[in-house]
């Protein structure tokens, strides 16, 4: 051995993820036009140049952030939806996801932190429908699927909002108890359509 020191091996899986880590990081806490490609690109510890390379533009990293984000339901499962008591399921989920003191899911905070942007509230949209809106529609039987898994998605962002992002009194302060009872019902006949 000369005393040269080889090049470091690239790991193409493990710097995307280290790219897409650092998206969801930067997109939840700055939003879509908060964000810039050369703040992410130094939280994954690569250039601006490499996350091009990887994703394109801020569009698509956006886009994947987001998908990414919302990969792994907590909420909207499958053993949660054709379970028993999906609704009472759903509102226990929601009401301990958002109690005081949470730390907000990084895919609420991406698009509440963005929501103000159009061409991010276009993607997101997009990204929404043909994953987390298709995924649960998917789990529902009769009609207005569609609709009612959109409602359902809605009803769990609205309260992460108001629960968590604005602290609305009545919500922040209530008993947990109290909110999944008055929840229940709600996401019972939007699972159920009775």
């Amino acid at each position: 051995m000369t005393g040269e020191t080889r090049p470091r091996k690239r790991d193409a899986t493990a710097t995307r993820a280290a790219i897409l880590a650092s998206a969801r990081e930067v997109f939840a806490r700055s939003g879509y036009d908060g964000a810039g490609l050369r703040e992410i690109a130094a939280g994954a510890g690569v250039t601006a140049m490499l996350v091009r390379r990887y994703f394109g533009d801020k569009e698509r990293l956006f886009a994947e952030a987001i998908a990414a984000a919302n990969s792994a339901p907590i909420i909207a499962t499958q053993s949660v939806l054709k379970g028993e008591h999906p609704g009472a399921a759903i509102a226990e989920a929601l009401v301990q996801l958002t109690a005081p003191g949470a730390k907000p899911l990084d895919g609420f905070l991406i698009l509440l932190n963005s929501a103000s942007s159009v061409r991010a509230a276009q993607i997101g949209r997009k990204v929404i429908e043909s994953a987390p809106q298709k995924t649960v529609a998917a789990l529902l039987e009769g009609e207005n699927v569609e609709q009612r898994a959109a409602l359902i998605l809605s009803l769990v962002a609205g309260f992460q909002m108001m629960r968590q992002a604005i602290g609305l009194g009545a919500l922040a302060d209530s008993d947990p108890r109290v909110l999944e009872d008055l929840l229940t019902p709600l996401f019972e006949r939007l699972v159920k359509e009775s």
